[in-house]
This record gives structure tokens, C-alpha cells and sequence, in this order.
């Protein structure tokens, strides 16, 4: 299935994507709720809403706002450094156990909702990347059964403000500015995908211009071995978020460069088979004083 959360009128719901056209499973399944919190974790309500689909009236994609699929995620962890020609852009060593990170629920929007680059930086990059939603939870997951564990994926854009996620030795910082992370708009479930959401196309561009253009296959850690590596040192529960890492092409390491984003650019993350998030950029300032006049 493919599902995306958003509003139409202001209402919330969960909508379940078919080409151009969305079935509202909140509507006509009321358990389902306004995000994907009641089906990462229920197969049997994921059975019934693909039972939905196409049922009732059916509203036009274009005219849902995307919304975040997970609302408050519990937990949501990135990795950094998991794919060998990014990690050699950055002058990293190649590492044997992952780089993971944590960002926390401001840091993150959804995908159309404004790219805000900070006032007190120009240093906003740009991060293409695979996320998943974790379905059933779990602790001490063998990497064989990992796969079993995924609700769905979908695109994520890590911006990273990269002057204040290199001021310490610890990414927080440059990892957690508010409305930075872009997630979405759909979320496919495994079915849609090849094993692990492996061998697809994962690319970032601004209007023509193709910043990142890689595949997944090529990442060091897959999706099993994340959520392996991940669960031995947490219990992982239906819900959170788990972010794969960035291909070559980011904004610090452009030659001649840097090449950070600016305000009035609009960042598109793609990864076949999923969608593509798409965000315009604005400056914190003028974000600012846009939200004081509404």
C-alpha cells in the first residue's frame, strides 16, 4: 500500500494512494486515526484499509497537504556515514560500526512545509535519504528477521547546518535545528519495494540542477543490519523512525563550493518507487515574520 497522512480543509486523515487519486481510510475506518500511529504495529487494520481502497469518494492527491506520517515519533534515529563515497567527500575513515545520531520532534516537518535555514548560519546542506517506520518492536532483533519489523518507508531530507554539527565532535547541534528535516509525503509499505528498499534510485535537485544521484544498494549497512545493530542497545517500538544515511553529492564537499541552500530554492529529495519530498527554502527571519502576521 501506499499511504499518505495530510489534510484536506483542515481535516486530518490517513489516505491510501492509488495513481492520482487517495481513498480516505480515517473516514471510512475511524480506528485508523489521523497518522500511522494505530497501523505500524496492526496488521489486521492494515488487512482492512487495503480492503478500502478505492472505496467511497475519492479525493485528488493534489489537493492534500502533507502532513508528518508519524505525528510524535517516539524515537528517531539517523545514521551518518553509510555510504563509502560520502563518507570519502568528508575525509572520514571508513568506519566499522555506524555513526547514529538523534534528532528530536522540532526538528523535523513534512515534506512541502518550509526548509528553514537558520539565521545565525548560511551553512544549510542538503541530505537525501531512505527512512523507514518501525512496525513491530522489538529488542535483540536477529538481522534475519529484521525485514519483518519494517511498517513502511519513505524519504527523508536530513539538512544539516554543517558550521554548528562540526563546533563539537558530538552532530547534535548541526543535526537538530528546528524545521530542518523533511519527511515524506508517502510512505510505502515493503510489499512495494525489492527486500530491505534496496537497489533504488535515491537522487536530490534543486529545479535541474542534480545534486545527488546514487542507488541504495549501495549503502554499507542495510535495512536489516540497521535495525540489528540499533536494537542491541535499544528497545525499538511501532512508530519510530529510522533515517539510512546520505550518497556523495552534499552541499559541504561540492567542488568549487561549498554549495549550501538558500532561501527561495526549492530542495527535492526522490527515491524510486516511493515519491519525492519536496520543500522550498526560506530564511528563519523571514519565516519568523511570516508566522507572527498569521
Amino acid at each position: 500500500m501506499r499511504f499518505l497522512v495530510g489534510t484536506v480543509k483542515s481535516n486530518q486523515s490517513v489516505f491510501a494512494v492509488d495513481g492520482e487519486l487517495a481513498t480516505d481510510l480515517t473516514a471510512l475506518l475511524p480506528e485508523v486515526g489521523n497518522d500511522l500511529s494505530a497501523l505500524t504495529n496492526a496488521p489486521d487494520l492494515v488487512a482492512k484499509a487495503r480492503g478500502l481502497v478505492g472505496e467511497g469518494p475519492q479525493t485528488a492527491v493534489s489537493d492534500i497537504t502533507p502532513a508528518l506520517p508519524i505525528q510524535n515519533p517516539g524515537t528517531i534515529i539517523c545514521l551518518g556515514l553509510n555510504y563509502i563515497e560520502h563518507i570519502k567527500e568528508g575525509g572520514y575513515d571508513i568506519p566499522d560500526y555506524p555513526a547514529l545520531f538523534m534528532r528530536g520532534r522540532n526538528s523535523i516537518m513534512a515534506s512541502g512545509a518550509p526548509m528553514v535555514r537558520p539565521a545565525c548560519s548560511e551553512t544549510l546542506d542538503y541530505e537525501a535519504e531512505l527512512m523507514l517506520i518501525v512496525g513491530e518492536g522489538g529488542r535483540h532483533i536477529p538481522e534475519e528477521k529484521a525485514l519483518e519489523h519494517v511498517f513502511g518507508y519513505t524519504t527523508f531530507n536530513d539538512g544539516s547546518v554543517r558550521e554548528y554539527q562540526r563546533k563539537t565532535h558530538q552532530w547534535t547541534p548541526g543535526k537538530n535545528f528546528d524545521d530542518t528535516g523533511a519527511i515524506g509525503p508517502v510512505v510505502v509499505t515493503p510489499d512495494e519495494v525489492p527486500a530491505g528498499a534496496s537497489g533504488l534510485k535515491i537522487e536530490s535537485r534543486v529545479g535541474e540542477e542534480v545534486l545527488q544521484s546514487s542507488n541504495t544498494s549501495n549503502m554499507i549497512w542495510g535495512v536489516a543490519k540497521t535495525l540489528s545493530i540499533i536494537s542491541e542497545y535499544t528497545t525499538l517500538e511501532p512508530g519510530d523512525l529510522i533515517a539510512l544515511g546520505t550518497p556523495p553529492g552534499v552541499g559541504h564537499a561540492k567542488k568549487p563550493g561549498p554549495r549550501w541552500l538558500r532561501p527561495g530554492e526549492v530542495i527535492e529529495v526522490e527515491i524510486e518507487g516511493i515519491g519525492i519530498c519536496v520543500n522550498p527554502v526560506v530564511d528563519e527571519a523571514a519565516s519568523a515574520s511570516k508566522t507572527a502576521a498569521e
